[in-house]
C-alpha cells in the first residue's frame, strides 16, 4: 500500500466543489488583472508625474480609480469567502491574505480622505500615502498568487494520487529510488511515496 506525504491541502474537497461552482471566482479572476493593470498605470502616471512635474491631477485621480476597483474586488472577495467557506473575511485559509488587506484598504482609504482634502494635505503627503498603500497591495497580490499557485499544486496532487503508478502525466520521468521510498517530482513538489 503506497503513503503519499503531502501538505495540508488548502480548500476540502467540498470548500473545492463551492469555489469552482460559484460564478464569483470567475468575478475573482476577471478582477484581479483588472486590479493589476489599472495598479501599473497609476504607478506609471505617478512617476511620470514625479518625474516632469506634470499631469499630477491624472496621477492623482489615477490612485482613486485603482482605490475604487480595490473597493470592488475586496467586495466580491467577501462574497467569495462566504460561499466558499462560510463566512465573509478571515477563513482560516486565507487569514493572513485577509490581515494584509485590511492593511492595505486602511492605506487606500487614507489616501482617499488626504486627496479629497487637497487643500490641507500636502502633494508630498498625498504620494507618500499612495506609494504606501502601492507597496502594500504588492505584497497582497504577492500572497494570493502565492495561494494560487498552491491551490494549483493541490488540484495536481489530487491528480496524481488518483493514479499512483509512475505512468502518469503528472509526474516527470526523474524518479529515483532511495531506501525503500521513490522521490517523485510532480510539477514543481516532492511526493515521498513509500513502496
Amino acid at each position: 500500500m503506497s503513503q503519499v506525504l503531502v501538505s495540508r491541502p488548502l480548500y476540502t474537497p467540498d470548500q473545492k466543489q463551492r469555489r469552482d461552482a460559484t460564478a464569483w471566482t470567475l468575478v475573482q479572476g476577471l478582477l484581479a488583472p483588472l486590479q493589476f493593470l489599472v495598479f501599473l498605470i497609476s504607478l506609471g502616471l505617478i512617476a511620470y508625474a514625479y518625474t516632469t512635474d506634470r499631469f499630477w491631477d491624472l496621477a492623482l485621480a489615477s490612485v482613486v480609480v485603482k482605490t475604487l476597483v480595490l473597493y470592488l474586488i475586496m467586495v466580491t472577495g467577501a462574497i467569495w469567502e462566504k460561499v466558499v467557506f462560510g463566512q465573509y473575511l478571515f477563513a482560516p485559509a486565507f487569514f493572513w491574505e485577509d490581515v494584509v488587506s485590511m492593511v492595505v484598504i486602511a492605506l487606500h482609504t487614507a489616501y482617499l480622505v488626504a486627496w479629497w482634502q487637497a487643500d490641507v494635505v500636502s502633494l508630498q503627503t498625498q504620494i507618500g500615502l499612495a506609494l504606501a498603500a502601492y507597496a502594500t497591495y504588492v505584497l497582497n497580490a504577492g500572497q494570493f498568487l502565492y495561494k494560487l499557485r498552491r491551490a494549483r499544486l493541490q488540484a495536481s496532487e489530487e491528480a496524481c494520487a488518483g493514479n499512483p503508478t509512475f505512468v502518469n502525466p503528472c509526474v516527470n520521468s526523474s524518479a529515483t529510488s532511495l531506501s525503500g521510498q521513490t522521490s517523485v517530482q510532480a510539477t514543481g513538489v516532492t511526493r515521498q511515496v513509500a513502496v
